[in-house]
C-alpha cells in the first residue's frame, strides 16, 4: 500500500500535468500563426514543430482533452483515497472540494491566464512533449476523428474556415489599435482588403469631366485644351464623345522644337474599353499589360460613361496623388458655426460621415444626390431640407451643383 506521502507525490505531478495540458490548449487556441511561420522561416525548428501541430488542430486538441482528463480522474481518485483514510467518512467530500479547488487555481485559471499572454512561447515549449503525446494516442485519436466525422454527417455541419472582407477589416482595426502597425499602414491594409471590390463604375471621372477634342481639331485647339486643363492626356473623339478613339500625350505633341508636324491623328495612342462593372484588380492587369494609361468606361447602350486612368486606380490603394498642376480644393470648409461649405463633387459616403447622418441613395457624389432631392438641374438658390441638414445650391457648373451650403438646424 502506497504512503500518504506518495499519494500527495503523485497528485502534485497530476496537478502539474493538468496546468501543461490547460496552458497548452489556450497556447494553441490563441497563438498568432503568422508570427510562428516567421519565426519558423528564420529557422527556429520548434516553431516549426508547433505550426505543424497547429495545422492539425483536431488530433492536436483530442490529445489534450484526452490527457486533461486521464490526470484529472486520477487525481480525483486518488484524493479520494487519500482524504477517506485521512478523514474517514467525510473524506469523500473532503477530497471533492479540495481537489476541485486545486485544479481551478492551479490546473486551470493560473496556466491558461499565463499561456494567455505569451501563447507561441508557450507553445514552442509545449510542442515536443505534446507531438509525442499525439503519436501514442493516435489509435484513441483515430476512433475521436471518425465519431466526428460522424456526428458532422448527422448534424450536416460545415465548417467554413474562409474569411470574410468584413473580418479582414475588424482584423486590421485590431492589429493597428495593438501598436504593431501605424495608422497609415492600417489605411494601406484597408484600402488594399477594399481594392478586390471596387469597380470601374466606382471610381470614373464623369464625361462632363473630361477633356477632349475631335478627331478633326486644329493644333492650336489642342494646345489650348493642354494649357487649359493642365493635364498630360486629352481624349480624341470621333463625332462626339460617346465614340473615343483614342488619347494625345502630351510628350507626343510637343517636341524639343515645340509643336510636332505630325498630324493629331498619327500621334493618338489606343486606349482600352471597359465596362462598368469591371473590377479594377482586373482592369489594372489589362491596362499594363496593354502598356496605356487610361480606360473608357462604357454604359450599358456602349455611350462614354467616362474614364479611368492608372493613377485612378492607384489611389484606391495608396491615396490621393497629387502633381504639380493640381488645384487643392477643400471639400469642407466651415463658414460659421453650424454652417458648411461643401464641394458638389464630395463623395456622398464621405458627406454621410462628415455630418453623422446615414443618406439612402445610390448616388456617389453630392452633386447627384442633391439633383435627385431637387428632381431636376439645381440652379442657384435651389434648397431643400434633409434631416437635420439644410442644403442649399450656391454655385452651379454645367447643370451640376459645384457648391453648397449645408446648415445644422438646431
Amino acid at each position: 500500500m502506497l504512503s500518504n506521502f506518495t499519494y500527495v507525490i503523485i497528485m502534485t505531478v497530476m496537478v502539474l500535468l493538468s496546468a501543461y495540458f490547460s496552458a497548452t490548449e489556450t497556447a494553441f487556441s490563441s497563438l498568432n500563426r503568422t508570427r510562428l511561420k516567421t519565426m519558423a522561416d528564420k529557422g527556429n525548428q520548434r516553431a516549426a514543430l508547433a505550426c505543424r501541430l497547429s495545422e492539425r488542430y483536431d488530433k492536436l486538441i483530442s490529445t489534450i482533452l484526452i490527457g486533461n482528463n486521464i490526470v484529472n480522474i486520477t487525481m480525483a481518485s486518488l484524493g479520494t483515497i487519500l482524504f477517506v483514510r485521512l478523514c474517514g467518512d467525510i473524506g469523500a467530500t473532503v477530497s471533492t472540494v479540495v481537489v476541485t479547488v486545486v485544479v481551478l487555481i492551479f490546473g486551470e485559471i493560473s496556466p491558461k491566464s499565463i499561456a494567455k499572454d505569451c501563447p507561441e512561447r508557450f507553445a514552442m515549449f509545449s510542442a515536443p512533449l505534446l507531438n509525442a503525446l499525439i503519436w501514442l494516442l493516435t489509435p484513441l485519436n483515430f476512433v475521436f476523428s471518425r465519431w466526428k466525422e460522424l456526428l458532422s454527417r448527422v448534424l450536416k455541419s460545415k465548417s467554413d474556415t474562409k474569411m470574410s472582407q468584413e473580418e479582414l477589416l475588424m482584423l486590421v482595426t485590431e492589429v493597428q489599435q495593438d501598436g504593431s502597425i501605424d495608422k497609415d499602414e492600417g489605411e494601406l491594409l484597408r484600402n488594399a482588403i477594399e481594392f478586390a471590390e471596387q469597380k470601374a463604375g466606382d471610381i470614373l471621372t464623369h464625361r462632363m469631366d473630361l477633356a477632349a477634342v475631335p478627331a478633326d481639331a486644329s493644333k492650336s485647339e489642342l494646345a489650348r485644351m493642354f494649357s487649359q486643363s493642365k493635364f498630360s492626356r486629352i481624349l480624341v473623339y470621333e463625332n462626339n464623345i460617346d465614340n473615343v478613339v483614342g488619347v494625345v500625350h502630351q510628350k507626343d505633341f510637343y517636341t524639343g522644337a515645340g509643336i510636332t508636324e505630325r498630324e493629331i491623328r498619327e500621334i493618338v495612342s489606343p486606349v482600352a474599353y471597359v465596362m462598368q462593372g469591371e473590377k479594377i484588380s482586373a482592369l489594372m492587369r489589362r491596362l499594363q499589360k496593354g502598356k496605356t494609361h487610361v480606360a473608357v468606361v462604357l454604359d450599358e447602350y456602349g455611350g462614354t460613361c467616362g474614364i479611368v486612368t492608372m493613377e485612378d486606380i492607384l489611389e484606391e490603394l495608396v491615396g490621393e496623388i497629387w502633381d504639380e498642376h493640381d488645384e487643392i480644393s477643400e471639400m469642407f470648409c466651415r463658414a460659421d458655426e453650424h454652417i458648411y461649405r461643401v464641394n458638389g463633387s464630395a463623395a456622398l459616403d464621405d458627406v454621410s460621415g462628415f455630418f453623422g447622418i446615414k443618406i439612402d441613395s445610390k448616388m456617389l457624389s453630392l452633386s447627384g444626390w442633391v439633383m435627385q432631392q431637387l428632381g431636376k438641374p439645381p440652379v442657384t438658390g435651389d434648397s431643400f431640407d434633409y434631416g437635420k441638414l439644410q442644403v442649399t445650391v450656391k454655385a452651379v457648373e454645367r447643370h451640376k451643383a459645384s457648391e453648397l451650403e449645408i446648415k445644422i438646424k438646431q
